[in-house]
């Protein structure tokens, strides 16, 4: 199979199933460094299993967005709120048009090294809290990627409509250790086992059947 694909990779469970998913399709992977809590510890996992893969990995900075974008996720670990994952809890967390600034660079990228496809891991849990993350976008950028660029760039985003808890599944299928990824919002050495990612991750892990070998604080 030709490989044609870019993957913006965060180092977060979704986007790591993603890479191995479709790893015989990705060309490139890049990851963000937007000075989110998590950034660092993500893009050191993202870089890990690039180098394990054989894949070529860039880590691109985007320093404005913590300059001056406005949302909890930029503001360290005491600002991100605790418990359920819900739009009510985790509104604060959101970056304004995030995937928005990342798919546009990556789409960028792919009509540089010739590539047709762009993969972002969003997913259906994510709708409710993350407009950039909800069918809608995703669709509507891609035809504006598509209507971009000579090649005709697009997204693919095969988990918009499944749940994390189906990319779990699919992770247990593809034998993935998920220790080997990071999560948590406040972006401390270990989970902190209480925000609303690190009860989501939880939860997942728990209903796809896989035992959390992650290290949580609590």
């Amino acid at each position: 199979m030709e490989k044609d694909a870019i993957i913006v990779l965060s180092g977060g469970m979704d986007s790591v199933t993603m890479l191995y998913d479709y790893k015989d399709r990705i060309a490139l992977a890049v990851t963000f460094d937007y000075g989110s809590n998590h950034n660092k510890i993500e893009a050191e996992y993202a870089a890990m299993h690039c180098q394990r893969l054989g894949i070529k990995h860039l880590i691109i900075p985007l320093s404005f967005m913590w300059q001056y974008f406005k949302s909890s996720l930029l503001e360290g670990a005491d600002a991100i709120p605790e418990g359920d994952y819900s739009e009510d809890n985790m509104k604060s967390t959101v970056v304004p048009f995030r995937n928005g600034i990342m798919l546009s660079i990556a789409c960028g990228l792919a009509e540089s090294y010739g590539l047709k496809e762009v993969l972002i891991a969003n997913h259906f849990g994510d709708h409710d809290i993350y407009p950039d993350c909800r069918a809608e976008f995703i669709n509507a950028m891609s035809q504006a990627m598509q209507n971009g660029t000579y090649d005709g760039v697009k997204i693919f985003a095969p988990y918009t409509n499944i749940s994390k808890t189906d990319i779990a599944r699919r992770g247990k299928a593809l034998n993935l250790d998920y220790s080997e990824t990071y999560s948590c919002y406040k972006g401390g050495k270990k989970h902190c086992g209480k925000c609303g990612t690190c009860r989501e991750r939880k939860e997942a892990l728990h209903d796809a059947g896989i035992v959390d070998t992650t290290e949580y604080e609590d």
